[in-house]
């Protein structure tokens, strides 16, 4: 008898690593699906739409999510993201597990809409070397990086 499919949710600060350890389970485990977020922040230099997220404008995100095609959204400092619904639903009903990558406000809603998930909350060693990474990548303002 074959396994059920189970959504597995990391959730973490920026910075803490989750990207970082998302890829490598999914790099050792070819049995999950990464589920690409939608966001409305611009992409980042090493970063492509449908590879990292799918990068849409305000208008069209705000659309989604009305019309209830988001399992999960919120506002992390200014930018919106979410999970298509239809996406993740369609890979648990093809047998696959589904990892995504989220913020501890889109974990929460999916704990409430799919109780059987499987959580996991990361942090990062401490607010010293979170700053430190958050610096390294060379991506966010100081006024960014004060606020997360």
């Amino acid at each position: 008898m074959k396994n059920r499919a189970r959504l597995f949710v990391i959730a973490a600060p920026s910075g803490a690593g989750k990207t970082t350890l998302v890829k490598a389970l999914v790099k050792r485990n070819p049995e999950l699906r990464f589920s690409v977020s939608y966001t409305t922040r611009k992409p980042r230099e090493t970063e492509s739409h449908g590879r990292d997220y799918l990068f849409v404008a305000e208008a069209e995100f705000v659309r989604l999510r009305d019309a209830g095609e988001m399992l999960e959204s919120a506002t992390v400092f200014d930018n919106r993201y979410g999970t298509s619904r239809s996406q993740v639903e369609e890979q648990l009903s093809e047998g696959h597990h589904v990892i995504l990558e989220i913020d501890w406000q889109g974990a929460r809603q999916v704990r409430e809409s799919m109780p059987e998930s499987i959580d996991i909350f990361i942090l990062p060693p401490s607010a010293a070397e979170l700053e430190r990474r958050l610096r390294g990548r060379r991506t966010d303002s100081e006024e960014v990086i004060n606020r997360r």
